[in-house]
């Protein structure tokens, strides 16, 4: 028996197979957008701190990637004996292998999800609340657009599977691609020639999808996009005149703005900070100095909520903010954390956004602003810190330097009466340190309150108006940065003298 070449090609106009492709890819891509759908509430499920959302969404992942796509798909289809009334939507074929196909999709397209929300930084979330968002907010805006970009190669093979896996529902009489060719080559015996031109229907269908999938890919590729064009000069331009800022003194009977009250925290039963008292006044900047280990930056994430205390209360602007034993996100806490401004040591700025999408969209979702209020004091808060002119570049098109300095006016657009440092310089080139200490040595004019934990002594010293000197999770010094030139403390002299040279 010869092949028959002339059958090939008129299989590739055959009017059922090209029917029986456009159901293909009506269930291949309702079956992926239900699993992506689906797949992430599953997959943020199995992260909930809620332990039946987190079994039950185990258990559903376990028993459908267990279960053979056969099975399913007759056992959907002959549903209405068990259940009557399910005979209205599963006697439709298409509507039971579809049903069918997400059910089963959703399983593994979970554990794809989980995996892209895992991959994400931790500092993302940490970064979301610290600009006083709530979990809701951080995972729909910052985390799952990233993990979604992560995860987006993967599934896109995903999608191919199912594109393949469509041939099963031959077995409940959908007329699909495989189907059409058993009619074909059962009548007439050209087994080759038809399979061949199954084959060709697949390949088509899996090859445009993979075009588009590809352009999608480059679309969404943060990495690879331009800054957009800004006008530095317009922008500037519309921004009022700002006076020229001074130093402003406080007033020593004035009530601090931030106190912080017996904190205390171990982890795994060792001790890390004890008994921590300290108070901060308005307008002034406090530097937390001392050795590696020391627990200067447990105690500055403890202060806005990212570290919980075993003991000890914080108060923001006089009022209650964090105590031991608080719920995550008690109505106190909630109130106050937009007043508490935070700068982390990795920048953590949000990749999938713009310098200026950065300072705007904690904001934004806490309608502080209407838009164009919101804008512009945006632009005057990346003009303060000389980013003006990077406000369309993405945070991996910025130097470590620019990146920070992008990060405190993230905090700064919050207007906060408090800002918190976490060893700021700490992760950038030595060259890039100073462009980020000049920002600070600014804010410090403008008599913005701040609580820096610092390595770089120098800048301490010349900035603060106290010093703070910890070792082994206890405040042993708290005075002026003259008093401390003046000690014969050798522990703190010792420690000044190794920063230098180090």
């Amino acid at each position: 028996m010869h092949f028959d070449w002339p059958y090939l090609i008129s299989l590739f106009h055959y009017a059922d197979f090209w029917r029986a492709s456009w159901l293909v890819v009506q269930l291949s891509v309702l079956t992926w957008l239900g699993g992506i759908v689906l797949g992430l509430g599953v997959a943020l499920a199995k992260q909930s701190r809620n332990a039946l959302l987190r079994n039950t969404a185990g258990c559903y992942i376990w028993l459908f990637r267990s279960l053979p796509l056969l099975v399913l798909l007759i056992f959907i289809f002959n549903l209405p004996q068990i259940f009557p009334a399910t005979s209205g939507l599963l006697s439709n074929p298409f509507a039971a292998g579809l049903l069918a196909l997400i059910l089963s999709e959703t399983a593994y397209i979970a554990e794809i999800h989980r995996g892209g929300l895992l991959s994400v930084q931790r500092g993302q979330f940490e970064a979301g609340r610290a600009l006083g968002l709530n979990n809701a907010q951080i995972r729909i805006s910052i985390i799952i657009p990233q993990a979604l970009r992560i995860s987006l190669p993967t599934l896109v093979n995903e999608f191919i599977t199912i594109v393949k896996m469509t041939s099963l529902v031959s077995v409940i009489s959908l007329s699909e691609i495989l189907m059409v060719g058993e009619r074909l080559y059962t009548d007439n015996f050209k087994v080759m020639e038809t399979l061949l031109a199954v084959a060709f229907y697949y390949v088509l269908i899996v090859t445009l999808f993979e075009r588009l999938f590809g352009w999608l890919e480059r679309r969404w590729d943060v990495q690879n996009r331009k800054p957009a064009p800004f006008d530095v000069a317009q922008a500037r331009a519309s921004l009022p005149v700002q006076p020229i800022a001074t130093r402003k003194s406080h007033s020593a009977s004035a009530k601090p703005i931030l106190k912080l009250t017996g904190l205390s925290k171990s982890f795994n039963g060792k001790p890390v900070l004890h008994n921590i008292n300290l108070s901060v006044k308005p307008g002034e900047v406090i530097s937390i100095i001392g050795p590696s280990g020391s627990g200067k930056t447990t105690l500055i994430r403890m202060v806005n909520g990212l570290e919980t205390m075993d003991q000890g209360s914080v108060e923001l602007l006089g009022r209650a903010f964090i105590h031991a034993g608080q719920r995550e996100n008690a109505l106190s806490y909630r109130a106050q954390i937009t007043r508490l401004g935070m700068v982390f040591q990795g920048f953590n700025l949000f990749p999938h956004k713009t310098v200026l999408e950065n300072l705007m969209l904690a904001p934004r979702l806490h309608n502080l602003d209407n838009p164009d209020d919101l804008y512009q004091r945006s632009i005057a808060m990346l003009d303060k810190v000389g980013m003006l002119e990077h406000a369309t570049k993405y945070p991996h098109q910025l130097s470590g330097g620019q990146q920070q300095r992008v990060a405190i006016a993230r905090t700064l657009v919050m207007k906060p009466a408090v800002v918190l440092f976490d060893e700021p310089t700490s992760a950038l080139d030595p060259e890039r340190v100073s462009e980020v200490l000049q920002v600070i040595e600014k804010l410090a004019e403008e008599g913005i309150t701040m609580v820096i934990v610092t390595h770089e002594m120098k800048f301490a010293f010349t900035i603060s108006d106290r010093v703070v000197f910890m070792e082994q999770g206890r405040i042993e010094i708290d005075a002026p940065p003259e008093e401390i030139r003046q000690m014969r403390d050798h522990r703190i002299l010792r420690f000044i003298d190794d920063m230098a040279t180090a």
